[in-house]
């Protein structure tokens, strides 16, 4: 017993310190992740801590289990519109990519280290997907907001490739363990029927569990035990049948996650904090694995490698896999740069180790090594990268809170929170007033909060600076109550703001003739005189158009500012050339 409780403090204190020491990556700059391995590594056997751990299996088991609940919190938080934009790039990259990648960077290792070919393309195979975990991490807590494209095609691409990378994986090592039994007709038939058994074992697991949601009535800390419980059963029972219990538990999170009822925000609460706890407990127990000092002897060629694989075999996989998609320069090379590792590549590299690999072990201590680079140098200059080629777009104003409050089984009372911020638009009105402003009786205010206290809303009521103020509003007017009460833009954010969308904003129904006419420039053909200026924008670039899809114009300049629910362009920003603001 005394030995359990030694074991109880032991990882209660490990947990505690990590969350402890996540106040440390804002000021840092390091991704959160990366703090946990280095809390984990310092705890090892090499480290202060000193604690033995060598279980591959244990860690191996306790990885798989974590990477399922975090794809299926992934999965939850995926809008179907998001797969709209990306779903056939992203599924590219998530088959094509990985293959892409590892075969040029096995050549690489082959020639660099001199190594058996098998041996070179499973080290290669090993690092060659991107991880779930990191990419969710990192880009929801980065700061930036990417343009949907982007934003859509990294997050699902790093969900779906795990059986591609597994599959790889596996096969490689049975060619080096009984060769004989690896052909290429069990390699196409075994990829087969883990991308088809995954998603099918996912969406139909996905739409059972999204009706338990709807039909049954539990305690409110239930319904997210559910929905793990239940995807934790779509992922082994996938397994089991030859399928990828990784791509299920991903898109069973999909369907759960877009039909949405009166349990879905007790569920994304919950699994929240279970999805960051997954986290912390697999990058503890990896960080536990690893000897530190075995690492730098042979860090050399595992920089050499992570160099390679950033700069060379992702870039040359990810131009020729969105190549039919007309993605822009910028946005390949963004998402060619954010092909994250982290604990994907260390659980593949734990396989080898279990099934007995000659030199396993070096494996494992490379891909670690690569994994570390990743987080550090990829990891840190997301935000960096985002804005340097241009696909961050400027932040939108937002609500401070929003809930939903369930009338009936399908519908729902949308409240958003905002507070009143110095300079707003806002400040010295009534909540009505504001209210009547962004959507007449569709918007209506519930609630008034004045220094922690309820505040009775009378007709001499006037909304003061610090005021959190509870409205009844859709979506579709959150976006302009959240403009009224955001602080006065300076001159800077004006301009910052300007300098990305444009000087003029332009109604997407007019005329692209007529604008022509008015500003002065020409049309490259006659036809698109008479088109609109969202269908002109639509016809240039030639894709789904997202948030900050720029069409030049001569020395003009057109932006998309907004888009709705149903992808259509409401706004469009116009930027022109210096000289004509002179004039």
């Amino acid at each position: 017993m005394e030995s359990a409780d030694v074991l109880y403090l032991v990882g209660g204190l490990l947990l505690f310190v990590s969350v402890l020491a996540s106040t440390l990556s804002a000021r840092l700059g390091l991704p959160l992740l990366l703090l946990f391995l280095i809390v984990g590594m310092l705890a090892g056997g090499d480290g202060p801590g000193g604690i033995r751990f060598d279980d591959y299996h244990a860690a191996s088991l306790i990885s798989s289990l974590a990477l399922a609940v975090i794809l299926l919190d992934g999965g939850l938080r995926t809008r179907l519109s998001s797969l709209r934009v990306a779903l056939w790039p992203a599924a590219v990259l998530a088959t094509w990519g990985v293959i892409g990648t590892t075969v040029a960077l096995g050549m690489f290792v082959i020639w660099f280290f001199s190594v058996d070919w098998r041996m070179g393309m499973l080290l290669a195979a090993i690092v060659g997907s991107t991880d779930a975990a990191a990419v969710f991490s990192l880009l929801r807590n980065s700061g930036v907001r990417l343009n949907e494209r982007v934003k859509s095609t990294l997050e699902i691409e790093s969900g779906a490739n795990d059986p591609m990378a597994i599959l790889l994986v596996t096969a490689l090592v049975e060619m080096l363990i009984s060769p004989e039994r690896i052909g290429m007709g069990n390699f196409v038939r075994t990829l087969v029927s883990q991308m088809v058994l995954g998603g099918v074992f996912g969406f139909l697991g996905g739409a059972v569990l999204a009706r338990l949601l709807l039909r049954l009535r539990l305690a409110e800390g239930l319904y997210a035990l559910l929905i793990v419980s239940g995807g934790l059963m779509i992922f082994a029972a996938t397994n089991l049948t030859g399928g990828s219990g990784f791509l299920a538990v991903y898109v069973a999170g999909i369907i759960i996650g877009n039909r949405r009822c009166h349990a879905t925000e007790h569920v994304l609460r919950v699994m929240d904090g279970l999805a960051w706890l997954a986290q912390a407990c697999m990058f503890l127990v990896l960080g536990l694995l690893v000897r530190p000092l075995s690492l730098l002897e042979h860090a050399p060629g595992a920089v050499a490698m992570a160099v390679f694989l950033m700069l060379a075999a992702r870039p040359l996989a990810i131009l020729a896999g969105l190549l039919p998609f007309r993605f822009p320069w910028r946005e390949v090379a963004y998402i060619s740069w954010v092909g994250l590792r982290g604990a994907v590549p260390i659980v593949l590299a734990i396989v080898p180790v279990v099934r007995g690999v000659p030199q396993s072990e070096l494996l494992f201590n490379i891909t670690f090594v690569i994994v570390l680079l990743s987080l550090l140098v990829q990891g840190v200059t997301v935000p960096m990268a985002a804005h340097w080629l241009k696909v961050a777009v400027p932040p939108k104003d937002e609500p401070v809170d929003r809930r939903e409050v369930w009338v009936d089984d399908r519908a729902a009372l949308d409240l958003v929170e905002f507070r009143v911020e110095e300079g707003s638009a806002s400040a010295g009105r009534h909540p009505d007033d504001v209210a009547a402003e962004c959507g007449g009786l569709a918007v209506r205010c519930v609630s008034l909060v004045r220094g922690g206290e309820v505040q009775p809303l009378r007709i001499d009521t006037r909304l003061s600076v610090g005021d959190l103020v509870w409205f009844v509003a859709g979506e579709e007017h959150a976006e302009r109550l959240a403009r009224l009460f955001a602080k006065g833009s300076t001159d800077k954010e004006l301009s910052a703001h300007a300098g990305f969308f444009g000087e003029f904003i332009v109604d997407p129904s007019c005329q692209a003739g007529e604008l022509a006419a008015a500003y002065g420039f020409s049309l490259a053909a006659e036809k698109e005189k008479t088109m609109t200026i969202g269908d002109l924008l639509r016809e240039r670039i030639g894709r789904r158009v997202v948030v900050g899809d720029r069409v030049g114009i001569g020395l003009f300049e057109l932006t998309v500012r907004d888009i709705d629910n149903n992808g259509t362009i409401t706004g469009v920003g116009l930027k022109c050339p210096d000289r004509f603001m002179i004039t």
